[in-house]
């Protein structure tokens, strides 16, 4: 008989009652172990997170940045990476030679600049770089301490080739424009920051530049940096810096930031998946971000540039098996986790929520979007596509003048009329 059944009787023997209360200790000590190993498994993993600091700075919006020694960051975990010896500097720039002074020349200011949060309580020393502390609530929001830091499986935009299953079992919805059908030494794009709002916490609205290569099956890698609110992630609604890269469809390997061994920082002043301020406002001031990653002909490895400023570091070349030679597809725009968690198509804006024929100060936008060829030059995109899986929902327009070069608007608010 149960244990329920002995301890609901109205007459007991004390055969039913010893029963029953080894039933609750069992229960009781399994729960307790069970709470026990994973407090272990949260410790073990901050541990690994958080290297130890030189300085730690408290920012406005709660987080705390800690500036690690250039070599003690998370990177230098991986196996391959022991003995590695950091290149402090790419070899070529898109264009030619890497010329630092040209790179690190302090633009003009400007109205609409761009800063990170943290940045008003601090910088970080010379030979650190700046890491945002992984707190223990962080860890306990994801789905499992192992899944922490790391995206769901199947969350490329498939172009031509959607196939309506694949749409609704990763639940994302993309607005993008891509290219294809050549080989791709990297991209460029001025991306408009918004603030879009989020509907559940497990959503995530981001913007951002997809460096693919591989088929869209098990294999695919991917180099992936914009901003993204991500509550999930990182217990807020503030909008942030990230990066991504996979090399198995994101079964395996890969994580966001500095989340995993892989990626090597070099810049002391940005850090990845801090806050960025200010964000743009309907009908009022735009403020956009420019991301640059491109590889390196000489070493292989692909690097990452923020704004004009800030060459920010690398993914090592080996960690890639089809992006060790070259891209065969690039995307630039929106996506959305879409739960339809009360059977409705989520209300979670992307870009600004808006639709892309609003146009400038309402519509959110990428600009100025490029490729960089064999001959590691920035050049325009050719045969530029677009693509979403539902346009009633978010949309993409493209264009192109002399300002902006190609360009394209993009997002929507989710659930509407036409987007029950």
């Amino acid at each position: 008989m149960g244990v329920g059944h002995f301890c609901s009787g109205m007459t007991w023997t004390s055969f039913a009652v010893i029963f029953c209360l080894c039933g609750l200790i069992s229960l009781s000590s399994a729960a307790r172990l069970s709470a026990s190993r994973q407090k272990l498994d949260v410790q073990q993993h901050l541990k690994r997170f958080n290297k130890p600091a030189v300085k730690s700075i408290k920012s406005p919006d709660g987080d705390i940045i800690d500036c690690v020694h250039i070599s003690h960051q998370p990177a230098f975990d991986h196996p391959f990476l022991k003995d590695h010896k950091i290149q402090m500097r790419p070899t070529y720039h898109p264009e030619g030679l890497f010329d630092e002074n040209k790179v690190s020349e302090k633009p003009k200011e400007r109205s609409n600049s761009i800063t990170q949060m943290w940045h008003l309580n601090g910088r970080c020393p010379e030979d650190t770089i700046p890491v945002r502390r992984t707190k223990k609530d962080d860890v306990l929001r994801a789905s499992s301490v192992k899944r922490y830091g790391r995206k769901k499986h199947r969350t490329i935009p498939k172009p031509r080739s959607a196939d309506p299953d694949l749409v609704n079992e990763s639940g994302h919805q993309h607005a993008i424009a891509y290219v294809e059908g050549d080989k791709y030494y990297g991209a460029k794009a001025t991306i408009n920051v918004w603030e879009p709002k989020i509907q559940q916490p497990n959503e995530f609205s981001l913007s951002q530049l997809w460096i693919l290569g591989g088929s869209f099956g098990q294999d695919l890698n991917s180099i992936e940096a914009g901003w993204q609110v991500s509550p999930d992630l990182y217990g807020d609604n503030n909008t942030r810096l990230f990066t991504y890269w996979t090399s198995d469809a994101y079964q395996a390997t890969g994580c966001y930031n500095l989340l995993c061994s892989g990626f090597i920082q070099i810049n002391s002043q940005i850090a990845m998946g801090a806050s960025i301020s200010p964000v743009s406002g309907y009908r009022n001031s735009q403020y956009d971000i420019s991301i640059l990653v491109w590889k390196d002909p000489k070493e292989g490895h692909w690097w990452m540039q923020f704004g004009n400023d800030y060459v920010l570091g690398y993914w090592p070349a080996f960690l890639f098996s089809y992006l060790a030679d070259s891209a065969s597809m690039i995307e630039w725009g929106g996506e959305v986790v879409n739960s339809e968690s009360d059977g409705q198509h989520t209300s979670t804006q992307m870009g600004s929520g808006r639709f892309p024929e609003e146009g400038f100060g309402k519509a959110s936008y990428f600009r100025n979007i490029q490729v960089v060829d064999d001959s590691n030059n920035l050049k325009a995109p050719k045969g530029i596509g677009t693509f979403t899986e539902k346009s009633n929902c978010y949309d993409v327009q493209t264009g192109s003048n002399g300002d902006w070069g190609h360009y394209f608007y993009y997002g929507g608010p989710g659930r509407n009329p036409n987007c029950p």
